[in-house]
């Protein structure tokens, strides 16, 4: 199976930084159903990053999962990533493609209306839409509301997944909305027993979308 053809099929998605026992983790989120892992640490440089990144590289392989890295383009690269995932703030999707090629995936944060739509024009695989609820991982940037979630699943035309306050409690409004994929961090890097908090997350989905 292809990247973009695991892309197709993705239905969970988790942003992971360094943390103690970081191979372990991996492996016990990746075996609970996990499709999608993040590399995403604002405090680690680019070395550091690469270093995180073999790690990463290894447990998706392992479970046959989609590896991407937040931000940094030259990072994905160096890393040999499926991917990156670039906010609207980030380097323009346009001249990311130029310098990563066609077969990397890129990914795009959207916050808005007008995101959603000028993603429809871009050279991107997918996008995520939020954050839905207020989040610590999203600092000074405002709940977007299940609406946004509505208008994404009229208007996106890659795939997209909901991301922002998604856990347990509120997954379903989620999918209510229309969502069929989605993005956690505190859910699951915060959970007690990551394991079961994944194959928790998992079953709620797959109730809604086999």
């Amino acid at each position: 199976m292809t990247p973009r053809e695991r892309l197709q099929k993705a239905r969970l998605y988790v942003c992971v930084g360094d943390r103690p026992g970081l191979e372990e983790f991996l492996d016990e989120i990746l075996d609970g159903g996990i499709d999608v892992v993040q590399l995403r640490d604002k405090n680690a440089d680019a070395r550091r990053q690469v270093e995180l990144a073999q790690t990463f590289r290894a447990a998706c392989d392992r479970h046959e999962a989609l590896f991407i890295v937040n931000d940094r383009v030259d990072v994905a690269l160096a890393a040999e990533a499926d991917g990156v995932h670039l906010g609207q703030d980030d380097l323009d999707p346009y001249q990311a493609r130029k310098l990563a090629g066609h077969h990397i995936i890129i990914g795009r944060s959207t916050h808005t209306r007008d995101d959603i739509e000028r993603s429809t024009a871009e050279p991107i695989d997918y996008i995520a839409v939020g954050p839905v609820y207020e989040t610590p991982t999203k600092p000074g940037r405002p709940a977007v509301g299940l609406g946004l979630l509505q208008f994404a699943a009229q208007t996106a035309t890659s795939p997209w997944f909901a991301i922002g306050g998604v856990d347990e409690t509120t997954l379903g409004d989620v999918l209510a909305a229309g969502a069929t994929r989605v993005v956690v961090v505190r859910a699951i890097t915060e959970a007690g027993d990551s394991s079961k908090a994944t194959q928790a997350l998992r079953e709620i989905i797959d109730r809604v979308h086999v």
